[in-house]
């Protein structure tokens, strides 16, 4: 009965009070840093890396002024989840909401944070993503709300991978004839530590044959501990701002208890271990009641790809050892890559929070947007979207619709289907793409329905996951399925009840998922493959609604 008083106080309370303005001042710069050991260079903020953590209360304003020292690239910085409720120049997408930032330049970025939840921010141009600017960005409920749980404390995990290979090495790999893929990461990192070449674990198990790292605690590479009380309850936020990996973790002998989802309640429940995708976050609850002699390993490991990068591993400690005093048990096996049918039961379990605000029972337009891997203008490999392959023009679309610019973009509108004919589970049997920057215009306030497509590769048998994201809103997720997608049969299987609210989801292989918004926040919205090497090539859209209606784009915007 708890919960649902709970959430219904929390819906009820939704429109939040004005609240403080608060200010910070950002220089992007690329620093010496060693994230796994191995000294490299990174895109740090103010001289650290991962970037500043922002800490602000639902209903704040966040006023970032940002100025890039980059010397030779532009930079933007978005702030993944947050929708931009009447600031569609600041969500930081570069050719879309706003010009690249100059070197030597400032932006002054400033959004209302409507809604509280776990988010994180990261450079949205080029692979800058993948160079380490990235930070977390924490929202907490607005005075005199509540949330619909209990805990003592709060930690904080962000997830990244990394590359020894600079991000402009990468790029000119995968925009060479032949292609040259960037292969799996190097080290997975938690909160941008990781070790390569050596475990924290050792070769303390007999299990292992890893070598030892000789950290001391203070280096730029070693864990981020956990430190807890026992018999307390804590919140563990949790989001991963991967360049490719899809993740799994798993907190040794604790049980986790997802409760949020990319900054929406869900309906509570237990799992061993939880499967995170790019561009994803979560709440998780953890019951500190194991034997408080001990600590226990955190561990996070590779799915849907074949795993050649070891596990991230720190350790959760219990006040009552020393920090450095190893778990009796090896650290937790991460599932096997592949174990499609594990990732989809714990996708599935993930239901809204009674008194979530629940999805119209109909769509005034549906787009069938099929993702395939293919050939263009004779041998680059792309990511094409129902055979259009994105690339961004010079103008930002905000200020060329807004103003009327003409040829700044296509004006071609993209399809919204594909083929009926088309196998989805062979290779295209015609691998030519063309390349495009056509925007689907929405009404204001219409209800729309996308049906992502996954197909197989160029390569027989391989279809990869893509975890999509959706600038500017969040979107019940309604279904997933195998195969391609029937309206006759699937429609169905949708969920109209209780589906979750997310802004990014996940596409199995060979599989569609099903997703609703209402297209009611004026502005031009990137949706993309949160995979930072699937984007570079290709695999997005861009949803335009009411831009007539957005006010007062700064000039820094537009130039």
């Amino acid at each position: 009965m708890m919960w649902v008083v709970f959430s219904i106080l929390l819906i009820l309370g939704h429109s939040v009070e004005a609240g403080k303005v608060r200010h910070f001042k950002w220089d992007v710069e690329y620093i010496f840093w060693s994230p796994d050991c191995e000294e490299n260079v990174v895109m740090g903020i103010n001289g650290q890396f991962p970037g500043p953590t922002i800490r602000a209360t639902a209903g704040d304003t966040v006023v970032i002024e940002l100025t890039n020292k980059l010397n030779t690239e532009g930079v933007v910085i978005h702030w993944h989840g947050i929708r931009q409720l009447g600031t569609p120049w600041a969500d930081g997408t570069a050719s879309i909401s706003q010009c690249a930032i100059d070197p030597g330049e400032t932006f002054y970025y400033r959004f209302k944070l409507d809604k509280a939840g776990t988010y994180f921010y990261h450079g949205h141009y080029g692979m800058q993503r993948s160079a380490g600017l990235y930070g977390s960005l924490i929202v907490d409920v607005a005075k005199g709300e509540k949330e619909p749980f209990h805990y003592d404390g709060e930690l904080n995990l962000l997830l990244s991978d990394w590359w020894h290979e600079s991000v402009h090495h990468q790029e000119v790999g995968l925009s060479s004839n032949p292609m040259r893929w960037i292969g799996e990461p190097q080290s997975l990192l938690m909160n941008g530590r990781g070790q390569y070449n050596c475990s924290i674990a050792g070769a303390h198990y007999s299990n292992s044959s890893s070598t030892k790292c000789s950290l001391r605690g203070g280096e730029q590479c070693a864990p981020k501990i956990l430190h807890v009380l026992p018999n307390k309850i804590y919140r563990l936020r949790i989001a991963s701002t991967t360049a490719l990996a899809s993740l799994n973790l798993a907190i040794g002998n604790h049980k986790l208890v997802v409760v949020e989802a990319d900054g929406n309640y869900v309906q509570p429940f237990a799992v061993d271990d939880l499967d995170i995708y790019s561009g994803e976050s979560y709440s998780v609850l953890i019951t500190t009641n194991q034997d408080p002699s001990n600590n226990y390993w955190v561990s996070v490991g590779v799915r849907g790809r074949e795993p050649k990068t070891p596990q991230g591993l720190t350790l959760l400690n219990y006040n009552t050892n020393s920090p450095s005093k190893l778990p009796t048990s090896p650290p937790p096996v991460t599932p096997i890559w592949n174990d499609y049918a594990h990732s989809k039961s714990f996708t599935t379990k993930i239901l809204a929070l009674m008194g979530s605000p629940q999805p119209p029972k109909t769509f005034h337009r549906r787009i069938t947007l099929l993702n395939t891997q293919n050939k263009m203008n004779g041998g680059y490999t792309k990511w094409a979207i129902n055979n259009v392959s994105l690339t961004l023009p010079p103008t930002p679309y905000l200020g060329s619709i807004k103003y009327g610019l003409k040829n700044a973009f296509s004006l071609v509108n993209p399809p919204e289907n594909f083929p009926n004919d088309y196998d989805v589970m062979k290779p295209p049997v015609n691998p030519n793409t063309t390349a495009g920057n056509g925007v689907y215009t929405l009404a204001i306030n219409s209800t729309v329905d996308v049906i992502l497509q996954n197909a197989n590769a160029l390569s027989e048998n391989v279809s990869e996951i893509h975890p999509w994201h959706l600038h500017g809103h969040d979107f019940w997720v309604l279904g997933y399925g195998d195969g391609k997608f029937d309206p006759k049969r699937d429609e169905r299987k949708f969920n109209l009840k209780n589906p979750p609210l997310r802004n990014t989801a996940v596409i199995f292989p060979y599989g569609w998922t099903a997703l609703r918004f209402v297209a009611d926040n004026p502005g031009v919205w990137a949706f993309h493959c949160h995979i930072e090497p699937h984007l570079h090539m290709g695999m997005g859209v861009v949803f335009a609604e009411g831009v007539q209606h957005v006010n007062n784009i700064p000039k820094q915007a537009l130039a």
